[in-house]
Order: structure tokens, then C-alpha cells, then sequence
């Protein structure tokens, strides 16, 4: 699909075509999203999509998570209103922080570290990254979120897949993924 092409009839996750699989191994996520993002309307309508379910809902604070849920999640937190706040892979950041570690979705051993004056007992934020694959990122900044007191007022990404962690947070927070159900087993990582 070309970049200045917008469809007739728009539907939820119309904007998934300009996905493109990984050409460079394991060490990578399976699809890519960057695509999508240079699309201005597929853009927007993608995060119009993963923010319908949440609108009308206590959100203080949107988290993006390192790096490229930081794009999702500015974009949600401007058309929220709402701060945007970066949870970071360690090192980043030159300011106190509290750390938790976590395996990605190649399952690599990292850590994750958020900074301890943003959140305060009781905000309630919304975590967006550009997917869920295994679930140990986004469970890494759910538990930097809640251990600083916050509360998790929703998770956002591209797709959420049928894994066993993605399950696991859809289970317990309420979601939302851009993925019509029709479609979610084409986007789950293939085994």
C-alpha cells in the first residue's frame, strides 16, 4: 500500500498492510510497525482505535514503553491531553529511578526502569506499546506502574497476541489492540 493511498472505506486495522515482516532473523520482532507510522491517516486511525475503548475512562497518564511505544504513546497521551511518560530500558535515564527485569519476546534478559517522581499512589495509567508478543515487557512496566502505586488503567497496543503473557494481561487489565478478531491468528507470532 502506498503512503498517500487512504481506502474508501475505512475499518478497524484497514492500516495493518503497511506492516512489513522481518527480513533480518530472530533477533527481531517478527512484523513491523514503523511503516504504519509514516501514513498520516493510518496514523490516526490507529490510534483513534486503541483509544476507543478507554475514552470516558479515569486515565491520568500515558506510558510508552522503550522505544517504539514511545510513538503510540505520545500520540495517545496528545489526544488524551494527558502527560506522556517514557518507561525506558535501563541507562537512559539520568534521574532517580526503580528497576525490574524482564525476558523480551527473543528472550533476552533485560531491565526496565521508569523514573520515581512521575508516579504517585493512586494515578492511573495507561501503558501503550506497539505489540505484545510474549507479555514480558508490558508485565515489566505493569509492575513499575503498581510498585510505585499507581494503577494501570488500561493496556494499548498494535496487536496483543494469543500468547500465554498476552493472555495473562488480557486477562487482568482491560486492553485494547488494533487486530479484528477475524485476523488476530494471522498476527500471532508464528512457532
Amino acid at each position: 500500500m502506498d503512503l498517500c493511498h487512504v481506502p474508501a472505506t475505512r475499518e478497524k486495522g484497514w492500516y495493518l498492510a503497511l506492516m512489513a515482516p522481518n527480513v533480518k532473523g530472530p533477533n527481531y520482532a517478527w512484523l513491523d510497525p514503523s511503516r504504519l507510522y509514516c501514513h498520516p491517516q493510518g496514523l490516526q486511525d490507529c490510534v483513534a482505535d486503541l483509544l476507543q475503548p478507554f475514552w470516558g475512562d479515569a486515565i491520568d497518564m500515558v506510558a510508552g514503553i522503550d522505544a517504539m511505544g514511545f510513538i503510540l504513546g505520545a500520540a495517545a497521551a496528545a489526544t488524551l491531553r494527558k502527560g506522556f511518560l517514557a518507561i525506558r530500558k535501563a541507562g537512559h535515564l539520568c534521574v532517580q529511578t526503580v528497576a525490574q527485569p524482564y525476558s523480551d519476546y527473543s528472550g533476552r534478559e533485560k531491565v526496565m526502569e521508569v523514573r520515581t517522581d512521575a508516579i504517585v499512589p493512586g494515578l492511573r495509567v495507561l501503558l501503550v506499546d506497539q505489540w505484545v508478543e510474549t507479555g514480558g515487557t508490558m508485565r515489566a512496566a505493569i509492575e513499575l506502574v503498581e510498585r510505585l502505586g499507581g494503577g494501570v488503567a488500561g493496556v494499548a497496543a498494535i496487536c496483543i497476541e494469543n500468547s500465554e503473557g498476552g493472555k495473562w494481561i488480557q486477562e487482568r487489565y482491560k486492553c485494547s489492540h488494533c487486530v479484528p478478531p477475524g485476523l488476530q491468528p494471522r498476527f500471532d507470532q508464528p512457532q
